[in-house]
């Protein structure tokens, strides 16, 4: 049956949907698996103020600002569960930007331009400045702004893309205590059934964590490179809308396995069908892009020639 991929996109200036039918595939490897504890726990003393943007002086019991991650209230009980839920949230958050972006396009007719915004979401990927995005979140950007958990707003520029698998790295100009890295984990052995925590800005409503499972492994997704296919792709129903685009998908130890890039959708908004680009691949392909500004694919040098009578 066939359906509509969109890819998560950046706001309004995204563009163009996808249609494919969705593939087999989704088998695990390795091993792996979170022991839960049965028993509710009680949160003892003030939150520290590393777990707060900036390392700011918020206090416990205090209301969390908007994209805030303070750590769980004095005194609070909260399940063993709610407990992971919010240390990957504190952990994360402060790793996790909004991206803004201004285009210029021109009417056809009479050739005048025409302003066009849109935003989606990125990972710090060092304390130099370098952020982790979809290459369609930024793509024929005139201008780029990065907004931190903090709240600070950068100028941003492209050191790098490649549309095949929809990645960008681009560059902010920060102070390095301002920057909180997400920690790049590992895809090779994810299984199907294990927690998938999502963050990023979808709608432009900053720091929204979505939780749900890895539904499977292995699926093809179209690429925006013509006649080209994302393959290995993990699927999962952690809720993505527009403006995931680029955020990451974590594990339970607030690690980056992914990097959220489409959803399967009718209407353009979540379904329960997200997937996200293996870490495994965004490890590989990091170095050329920061270096190079591309990805350097293999070329055989192989022409094909039709033998004419």
């Amino acid at each position: 049956m066939n359906r509509t991929l969109l890819g998560c996109i950046a706001g309004a200036v995204a563009g163009g949907l996808l249609t494919t039918a969705m593939l087999p595939g989704g088998g695990g490897s390795g091993a792996g698996g979170v022991a839960v504890a049965q028993q509710s726990a009680v949160v003892d003393g003030p939150a520290p103020s590393a777990y707060l943007p900036g390392g700011g002086g918020q206090s416990a019991t205090s209301p969390a600002r908007a994209g805030g991650a303070a750590m769980p209230a004095a005194g609070v009980a909260y399940s063993p569960e709610e407990l992971t839920n919010i240390r990957v949230y504190a952990t994360a958050n402060p790793g996790v930007v909004n991206i803004t972006t201004s285009t210029v396009q021109y009417d056809r007719m009479f050739g005048l331009p025409i302003q066009g915004e849109g935003s989606g979401s990125g990972s710090v990927l060092d304390k130099q400045g370098h952020i982790l995005t979809n290459n369609h979140v930024i793509e024929d950007a005139q201008q780029i702004t990065v907004t931190l958990a903090s709240g600070a707003n950068y100028r941003a520029e492209l050191v790098g893309a490649d549309a095949e698998y929809d990645m960008a790295v681009i560059k902010i100009d920060a102070p390095p205590e301002e920057l909180t890295p997400i920690k790049l984990g590992s895809s090779d052995s994810l299984r199907v059934g294990q927690k998938a925590y999502a963050v990023g800005n979808p709608f432009g409503l900053e720091g929204t964590l979505t939780i749900g499972i890895i539904s499977s492994l292995n699926r093809s997704v179209p690429s925006r490179a013509a006649g080209r296919a994302m393959t290995g792709m993990i699927q999962t129903d952690a809720a993505m809308n527009p403006g995931n685009s680029g955020g990451p998908l974590l594990n339970g130890a607030a690690e980056m396995i992914g990097m959220n890039v489409a959803i399967a959708s009718k209407i353009g908004q979540n379904s329960g069908v997200g997937f996200a680009i293996p870490v495994s691949r965004v490890r590989r392909f990091l170095p050329e892009l920061i270096e190079h500004g591309k990805v350097i694919r293999a070329y055989h040098g192989i022409v094909t020639l039709v033998e004419t009578p």
